[in-house]
């Protein structure tokens, strides 16, 4: 075999491919083998009709068909490692000549991974926020557990923000009430929103027994986004009760004694949880600095098929949101332009973070074992909200194991320039990131805790 290649773009090449027909001679006999089980001839058993029959009676283009659909993956295979290519899409494939028993000739045109200088990742420096826990914070907490616990205690009074209502709800348009568009007896809270634009402003000042018309747009069903009116009637109005934050609480709402200890507790908890955040931040940070350091061309049918899919995606837990893109748009005040160009950017920052880190690995030689495969393959269920031995298996029946094993190893890539790197908080504090565990606590640096475990063994031995 003999081939060539041609660069079309940084992200593109097509591969020119010569195969004497002596290394088609295999598929050539697997093709008269199969084909001979597949026929009936008069005077042959079936698998045994000679190769000049087959060709007679079913002609030897079909043959040669058969072997060349045989043969051009394995030489297309041979031509991308001969010349180090990283395909990233299906080829195009064409045959460009046939001269049986002679040469067959073909080209593949396919994106290729780019070629593009590693940047030196060895101690980057990042900084992100400071890890910060205030009052208001704790109070944010405590509020929440207070209102777990409150209880309801209906009112005879108009309804106010923070009160618990039960209510009707019917929608009309153009004087037809909307189908499935109604729904008694249910439990809101006023101020909470989320529902129905106007909602909240129609409950308040309304006592039970009351209604008021108000205009708003559906969430749901085939009419989502369309101008409806809506009566809303009133049936109880309830105002919750919430406990006092006390010693007694604390001896209810947790293992402490005291309020004071629990506050401590709390305050403690959202310091994890936001060095967590903190961390996850440092991340982005490191591989945001790497990003800027090299420029990597992409190929545009790799970007688009991944803007596509967010777009889509976007799209569909918007729709199960009960959300418009319009009003999605309108919450984070962006426009459909500045929306587009933010995804664009961000994917093909992903694009590129993804050959760096490929290419991390690949450098530092990275490999995984059976175990991280398994743990790997619950928390991906966990977060889908599957059964990990359903997950599994439709893993490996879809051939989707290879790309676990790349998110592994690009998992992997990002720990180790991460925690190379020198990341600093805005206060000028080197943020731990190597010993973070992941419920948020600083954990020993492994050398000192060995060396700590040599010491006391080497005590134990001499106190004997």
């Amino acid at each position: 075999m003999k081939s060539a290649v041609e660069t079309l773009s940084p992200t593109r090449a097509k591969l020119t491919v010569e195969v004497p027909f002596e290394e088609l001679k295999p598929s050539l006999d697997a093709a008269y083998k199969k084909i001979a089980q597949q026929i009936n001839v008069p005077g042959f058993r079936r698998g045994k009709v000679p190769p000049m029959v087959i060709d007679r009676q079913v002609g030897r283009g079909v043959v040669l068909d058969e072997a060349i659909n045989q043969t051009l993956p394995e030489k297309y295979v041979a031509a991308l490692q001969e010349h180090e290519l990283t395909p990233l899409a299906q080829p195009d494939i064409e045959v460009t000549k046939l001269e049986d028993n002679e040469l067959l000739e073909f080209t593949a045109e396919v994106d290729v991974k780019p070629d593009y200088e590693l940047p030196d990742y060895d101690g980057i420096e990042a900084s992100v926020d400071d890890v910060e826990v205030t009052d208001a914070d704790v109070e944010e907490q405590v509020q929440a557990l207070r209102e777990r616990f409150g209880t309801l205690k209906a009112v005879e009074r108009p309804a106010a923000d923070g009160d618990y209502v039960t209510i009707d709800l019917k929608a009309s348009q153009d004087g037809e009430v909307v189908d499935g568009a109604e729904a008694a007896g249910m439990s809101y809270q006023v101020g909470r929103g989320g529902m129905l634009d106007g909602l909240d402003e129609a409950l308040t000042g309304l006592s039970a027994g009351e209604s008021k018309t108000f205009s708003s747009e559906l969430v749901g069903g085939d009419l989502v986004g369309q101008a409806v009116e809506v009566e809303v009637t009133v049936n109880e109005v309830q105002e919750q009760e919430l406990p006092e934050f006390d010693d007694d609480f604390a001896q209810l709402a947790s293992e402490f004694d005291t309020a004071e200890e629990f506050s401590a507790d709390l305050r403690e908890r959202l310091g994890r949880g936001k060095r967590l955040e903190q961390a996850a931040a440092a991340r982005d940070a490191v591989l945001e600095v790497i990003l800027d350091k090299v420029s990597i061309p992409l190929p545009e049918t790799l970007v688009t098929e991944e803007l596509n899919s967010r777009r889509q995606n976007i799209e569909q837990q918007l729709m199960m949101a009960g959300m418009t893109m319009e009003k999605y748009l309108e919450d984070e005040g962006q426009t459909i332009e500045e929306f587009e160009a933010d995804l664009e950017r961000r994917v093909r920052d992903a694009i590129a973070a993804q050959f760096i880190l490929d290419d991390i690995a690949k450098k530092e030689e990275f490999g995984i074992d059976q175990a991280e495969l398994s743990e790997h393959l619950v928390r991906r269920a966990q977060q889908s909200g599957q059964d990990p031995q359903e997950f599994a298996n439709h893993m490996f029946e879809h051939n989707h194991i290879p790309e676990l094993v790349q998110e592994i190893l690009r998992g992997k890539a990002l720990s180790t320039i991460v925690e190379a790197a020198v990341v600093k908080d805005a206060s000028g504090n080197v943020v731990e990131l190597k010993n973070l565990r992941p419920d948020g606590t600083i954990g020993e640096p492994e050398a000192e805790a060995a060396s700590e475990g040599e010491a006391e063994a080497a005590s134990e031995g001499d106190d004997a």
